[in-house]
């Protein structure tokens, strides 16, 4: 197995993989009973107190403007409002989440955890631009990724609109995650290089329906190109240690404080 080549973006710079990323926070057992909700203050706050680096988080727009973490369209399944994300004002979904953890803004989470790497799936279509405006003086600790390309390169091209001398860090969409797979099961190195160009992490599910996605030929190809592999979402410990084992970089995690014990007792 090649083993991974450190990524050159600093936003791997807080240590070497293998990494824990807490999915949307880290809300334990006992949070949970207290009633706190993924992609909250609290939640955030959580994994910093876990000594977790990364968080991964997922951004919305509410209807005044303002970029939100929040994973769904609506608020149903997290406060059972049937309102859509768009469609409320900030103050409104901060009086929603007061009693749930609390609401964070892009802004407040960049501002209030300076230490944390923040890995942002960019959710809605309107959030892409103001998502990249936001993380471009944060770059070197912000990784941009969405399952639509174009909307992680409209974020993107934000963040250098405002003039950083450092781009984000950034993991493919759907269809160059599939560009990726095809290309590696050619064994064609030049195109495996190509599909990957531009990319520092590929962040991927095991599996897709029938289809395996993670496979020692992708993990090889990707760090040889100096790409890290992160799998999501991995909630067994069976499963974190078997995808360690396997050479995997990261593991997106409801579990964060299990998987960082994991990886800390290897």
């Amino acid at each position: 197995m090649i083993r991974s080549i450190a990524p050159r973006h600093p936003y791997f710079a807080a240590g070497d993989p293998p990494r824990v990323l807490a999915h949307r926070g880290l809300v334990t057992a006992d949070a949970a009973a207290l009633g706190i909700v993924e992609n909250s203050f609290a939640a955030v706050a959580e994994a910093h107190a876990a000594g977790l680096v990364y968080v991964e988080s997922d951004c919305h727009l509410t209807a005044d403007g303002v970029v939100v973490l929040f994973h769904d369209d609506d608020l149903d399944r997290v406060t059972g409002d049937p309102r859509r994300i768009a469609d409320v004002r900030l103050h409104e979904l901060e009086e929603v989440m007061a009693d749930r953890g609390g609401l964070i803004t892009l802004e407040q989470a960049l501002e209030a955890f300076p230490e944390t790497h923040f890995n942002l799936d960019v959710k809605a279509e309107a959030a892409a631009e103001p998502v990249g405006r936001l993380v471009a003086p944060h770059a070197d600790r912000v990784l941009l990724t969405s399952f639509s390309d174009d909307r992680r390169h409209r974020a993107l091209a934000a963040a250098a609109s405002v003039g950083g001398a450092l781009a984000p860090a950034t993991s493919p969409g759907s269809a160059t995650v599939a560009r990726v797979v095809a290309a590696v099961a050619t064994g064609i190195g030049p195109l495996v290089r190509r599909a990957l160009r531009g990319i520092d992490a590929l962040q991927i599910p095991e599996r897709q329906g029938r289809i395996r996605v993670v496979s020692p030929r992708l993990i090889d190809a990707a760090h040889a190109s100096g790409v890290e592999v992160h799998v999501w979402t991995v909630n067994d410990e069976a499963d974190m240690s078997r995808l360690l084992d396997a050479g995997v970089d990261g593991l997106v995690t409801d579990r964060g404080d299990a998987a960082r014990a994991l990886v800390n007792s290897r």
